[in-house]
């Protein structure tokens, strides 16, 4: 028995030593993992997830946190791709198609999950600050699911333009509600004045815009000529690192900066959407190791010390309530059809990419990293809650959207 902690030990020092190393293990246990949960038919991130919490602080330890934080630049880099492909689906010539009611309905359900997540939080007695920003995280939605469903069952129809519309501008709605709320709270945590936040937040968010803005900008005019994949790649690459390092260095979003790059993008010219297609082959094994290392942020311990279930089913159940209602509710005012008012919020309950990518924002901040001892006990709070919120919706998210999908489409 004293073999398998010390074998465990050895591991460990040498993943320590060895980076590379450890992002093979990681990415080699995810696959694994992920094609497991594949075949049980649940999504492959859900075996990512289980691969970081096998391998992470909360059961082996073989990945300690000293790597995982020595891999952060991952999450960022992550990020900064998440956020450009939301920016790439944010074309006038698609707003156009998919019409204003689209964008009612994906407003609406967006806050009306974020009041109701924030409101249920609070009134249960967490710290108004923690409250608030998963209140923002609780508004985007994991459209890869759904968009599977969909698939699969071949449907098609007025419902299901209205769904691709939604999940399509939901995540774009979800960032900059965060990015707002965020500078909002973060001077609330150092103290510094509300007021002065509001102004801070404002200042952020038009200056973040601003570098997004110029970086889709040098894209377009640099690549808008070549035909040789490499160098359309390695260009936007470029770009694409030295708008998330600039809007780090200089404190802005990093998440709006790259949303707003991918937004300039796409609408400069209809010839740049070949930008998104050439870079998306790059995008798997990053997003892989993304999600492995945020189950590595999973403490199974936290869950008995700060009622991480509860909040976390708390947070489910307000989500998929204010989803529901916004839709509703929008629905309603717009006339959209029964169908859509009925049905259309069940579709929108899982969750994945977009907000475990906001949690992991919120620890790896370099306000987070200078905060007090509470605040950050605060942002693991944070993290683990999402992370054990996501991690449910996974398992059974598909078959609330499958439910909704059918009933809306007239399938049932």
């Amino acid at each position: 028995m004293n073999g398998i902690p010390q074998l465990i030990d050895t591991l460990t020092a040498i993943f320590h030593q060895h980076a590379i190393l450890s992002i093979g293990i990681l990415l080699f246990v995810g696959y694994s993992l992920g094609k497991l949960c594949e075949i049980v038919k649940l999504p492959a991130i859900t075996g990512y997830i289980l691969a970081g919490l096998i391998l992470g602080k909360s059961i082996t330890g073989i990945i300690s946190p000293q790597m995982g934080h020595n891999l952060s630049d991952i999450t960022e880099i992550a990020l900064g791709f998440i956020a450009l492909s939301i920016g790439g689906e944010f074309s006038i010539a698609k707003i156009r198609q998919t019409g204003f009611n689209i964008l009612v309905l994906t407003i609406f359900e967006a806050i009306f999950a974020y009041i109701f997540v924030t409101s249920i939080l609070f009134f249960i007695g967490l710290d108004y600050r923690i409250a608030f920003i998963l209140g923002a995280i609780s508004a985007a939605t994991a459209p890869a699911a759904t968009v599977i469903i969909i698939k699969e069952l071949r449907a098609r129809g007025e419902f299901v333009d209205y769904l691709y519309g939604v999940v399509a501008f939901d995540d774009a709605v979800c960032v900059m509600l965060f990015s707002i709320t965020f500078s909002i709270v973060s001077p609330m945590l150092t103290g510094i004045e509300v007021k002065g936040g509001i102004s801070h937040a404002v200042m952020e968010l038009a200056l973040s815009f601003v570098t997004g803005g110029i970086g889709g900008t040098l894209i377009h005019m640099l690549t808008i000529k070549k035909y040789r994949i490499n160098e359309i790649m390695l260009i936007s690459l470029s770009i694409l690192f030295l708008v998330s390092a600039a809007s780090m260095i200089f404190g802005f979003s990093p998440l709006i900066a790259n949303m707003a790059m991918g937004a300039t993008i796409v609408n400069l010219s209809s010839k740049n959407r070949r930008i998104f297609i050439i870079i998306e082959p790059l995008t798997p094994p990053i997003f892989a190791l993304f999600f492995i290392l945020a189950g590595t942020e999973l403490d199974i311990s936290i869950f008995a010390k700060g009622g991480v279930v509860i909040y976390s089913i708390l947070y489910i159940l307000g989500r998929f309530a204010g989803k529901f209602a916004g839709i509703l509710g929008a629905g309603s005012i717009i006339k959209a059809p029964e169908a859509v008012r009925k049905f259309l919020g069940f579709c929108l309950f899982p969750q994945a990419g977009v907000a475990i990518g906001l949690a992991l924002f919120v620890q790896a901040s370099p306000m987070a990293l200078n905060a007090p001892l509470h605040v950050k006990e605060m942002f693991i709070l944070i993290v683990n809650i999402v992370l054990l919120s996501v991690f449910i919706n996974e398992l059974v998210g598909p078959i609330i959207s499958k439910f909704g999908i059918k009933k809306g489409t007239g399938l049932y």
